[in-house]
C-alpha cells in the first residue's frame, strides 16, 4: 500500500531552503511513499468565513482542501518569520482547519520540519505550526522534528538532499510519518 504525503511549504520565495528541504524529501521519501509539494499556496486568499459558505469558497481554497483531504498524511515545512510561522501556512492551516470539526486534515498525521537563518533552524516556528495543526486537528506527531540551523550557509553552495546528515534526518522523518499508525 503506498502513502501519500502532502508537503506544505511556507515559503513563497524561489530559492526558498524549506522549498528545497520539501524538494529533498520528494527525492528521498522511501518505496512505497510518495511525496507531492503543494503548489499554489500563494493562490489562496486569507481566511474569511464569509467566503467559506457553500458555493462561494474560492478554488483555490478547494483546491488545497481537496489535495489535502486525499493525502494520507501531511508534512509541513516552516521558516522562522519574526520567531514565529509564516502568515501563508498558517492561512492554509486556517482554511484546512474548516469546516470546524471536520476539516481537511481532522485526524491527518503531520510532521513538521524546517530550515531557518538562525542558530536553532526555527524551532519557533515549529512549536507554532504544531500548536495550529495540533488544534485543527491534524495528528501531530510531537516527537518528529527535524529543525536545520544556518540555512543561508549551510545551503549556499549544496542542495539538502546533497547534505548527507539533513538527507538522513529527512529520510527518517519521512519513513516515520509514513508509518505512523493512522488515527481511528
Amino acid at each position: 500500500m503506498s502513502v501519500r504525503i502532502l508537503a506544505l511549504v511556507g515559503s513563497l520565495r524561489a530559492g526558498s531552503h524549506n522549498r528545497q528541504l520539501a524538494e529533498a524529501a520528494v527525492k528521498l521519501a522511501p518505496e512505497g511513499t510518495e511525496v507531492e509539494i503543494y503548489e499554489g499556496l500563494a493562490d489562496v486568499p486569507f481566511y474569511n468565513e464569509d467566503l467559506d459558505a457553500e458555493g462561494i469558497v474560492p478554488e483555490a481554497a478547494v483546491r488545497l482542501r481537496e489535495a489535502a483531504a486525499s493525502a494520507d498524511a501531511l508534512l509541513l515545512f516552516t521558516p522562522e518569520y519574526n520567531g514565529t510561522i509564516p502568515a501563508v501556512l498558517k492561512n492554509a492551516i486556517d482554511w484546512l482547519s474548516r469546516p470546524y470539526g471536520v476539516g481537511a486534515i481532522v485526524g491527518k498525521r503531520v510532521a513538521v520540519t524546517g530550515t531557518a537563518a538562525g542558530q536553532y533552524g526555527g524551532v519557533w516556528a515549529q512549536d507554532e505550526t504544531r500548536k495550529a495543526v495540533g488544534i485543527a486537528g491534524g495528528k501531530v506527531l510531537e516527537d518528529v522534528k527535524l529543525a536545520v540551523p544556518g540555512s543561508m550557509t549551510r545551503f549556499a553552495e549544496i542542495h539538502p538532499v546533497d547534505d548527507a546528515e539533513v538527507a538522513t534526518a529527512l529520510t527518517e522523518v519521512v519513513r516515520t510519518l509514513a508509518d505512523a499508525p493512522v488515527a481511528a
